[in-house]
């Protein structure tokens, strides 16, 4: 029987087809985003690829070629790549090397972490004194379900931040209006702590800060970072294949365990997601790359365990973005005072406990950019202080890719909590 197109009919419906136009359109942002052509330098310092990555395929939904609706691609990419990526994200995390960074790194780390725990609940509260209508809603579309994905984002990465969209289930378009937000914001912070890069012995004068312990970490980590980059074979990507999706299996397995039981024994626990079968499947993913990263299982970052797990969590991008409506991008300005209200409180309370405790403000600014940028952008932070202090921005940000659901599942609690009904 011959199918009759309508207007709700996506012009391609075969996921085959649909999967290689969103990889083919990952590489282009990728390979010209690398790229250093000038065009593509200015154009990429105005608009981040990562925005790209989603409003393309949004674009592409909006235009009725493909349809998130109809597509199973995101169901796929949600139960298998991401937590596969969650595992080979938090497989290289070296506790021994984070105890390293001295009291003071870490310390900037948590306080960042803390800042952004805090600090939607506060921008929710401050906002709603005077315009409660920009934080409230109800069902999928309440504000707060979709500024837990800010909170993933802020505090781990792009695998946290679709974790807690999968929890939490926000619309789509009121997803798509906080990615927009997710994304400026966290760029402008950004900016400020590069202009402050360049200041940082006044800033560090200001802090009264020693920063000798920043340039005895130059040596330490660009030793082990070298230590275990090699050329993958064969055996090493079956091996990080293996033990992505092999563990992503077991956390299905208990996973549908562990729910049923949750909400079948305790079910009032429904309110704080415990009875979701996927919350269980990105903590118990996330659980068993921690514990990986205490054998020499971590050595296969060096050769590639993160840069494939990007693949899958870029994948599961470009599927989230075929289920956004890119007007939705521009349909609530209000959004954008939350999250400068939301960073603000983050930047604030980093510059307090750095005061108090003499921080270099090499440690505040890697420490606040693996929380907010995660690895895509600490070690550019890092690297601008020090071209061999890069690698100490992607450790810090393997450490949020580990609090980062943690953290963001105890942030989206307590904004639930004080969001205006």
């Amino acid at each position: 029987m011959e199918e009759t197109t309508t207007a709700t009919t996506p012009l391609i419906t075969n996921d085959a087809v649909v999967l290689g136009i969103l990889i083919v359109i990952l590489a282009i942002i990728f390979k010209t985003s690398s790229s250093e052509r000038t065009v593509f330098k200015k154009f990429y310092s105005v608009v981040p690829s990562l925005l790209l990555c989603y409003l393309i395929p949004s674009l592409l939904n909006s235009l009725n070629i493909i349809s998130g609706e109809t597509s199973a691609l995101y169901g796929m990419a949600s139960r298998y790549l991401l937590p596969a990526s969650l595992v080979l994200f938090t497989i290289s995390l070296d506790l021994k090397e984070i105890w390293k960074l001295r009291h003071k790194a870490g310390l900037m780390f948590i306080t960042g972490t803390v800042g952004i725990i805090i600090g939607g609940p506060l921008a929710i509260l401050i906002v709603s004194t005077f315009a409660p209508d920009i934080v409230g809603g109800a069902g999928p579309d309440a504000v707060w379900r979709g500024l837990t994905t800010i909170a993933g984002s802020w505090i781990g990465g792009g695998a946290n931040q679709l974790a807690m969209y999968e929890v939490f289930q926000p619309s789509p378009n009121l997803f798509s209006a906080v990615i927009a937000v997710d994304v400026i914001v966290a760029n402008i912070w950004m900016a400020v702590l590069l202009y402050g890069a360049g200041r940082s012995e006044k800033i560090d004068a200001f802090f009264k800060a020693d920063s000798s312990a920043v340039n005895e970490l130059k040596d330490k980590i660009e030793r082990y970072r070298k230590s275990i980059m090699r050329v993958p074979t064969m055996p090493d990507l079956m091996l990080i294949a293996g033990i992505g999706f092999g563990l992503t299996g077991v956390a299905h397995f208990f996973a549908d365990i562990i729910a049923p039981w949750i909400a079948e024994n305790a079910p009032y626990l429904e309110q704080f997601s415990l009875t979701s079968g996927f919350f269980w499947l990105v903590v118990l993913a996330t659980t068993f790359g921690m514990l990986l990263s205490t054998t020499k299982a971590r050595n296969l970052e060096g050769a590639g365990a993160s840069r494939i797990a990007s693949i899958f969590l870029y994948i599961l991008v470009a599927t989230i973005g075929m289920q956004m409506d890119v007007t939705a991008i521009v349909s609530q300005p209000g959004l954008f005072l939350v999250g400068i209200i939301w960073i603000s409180i983050h930047m604030l309370v980093l510059f307090i406990v750095g005061k108090l405790v003499k921080a270099p403000f090499f440690f505040l600014a890697v420490g606040s950019q693996a929380n907010v940028g995660g690895a895509a952008s600490a070690p550019i932070v890092a690297a601008a202080f020090h071209p061999a202090l890069a690698p100490v921005g992607v450790l810090l940000a393997i450490l949020g890719y580990a609090v980062g659901t943690y953290g963001a599942y105890i942030s989206g609690i307590l904004m639930q909590m004080v969001a205006p009904q």
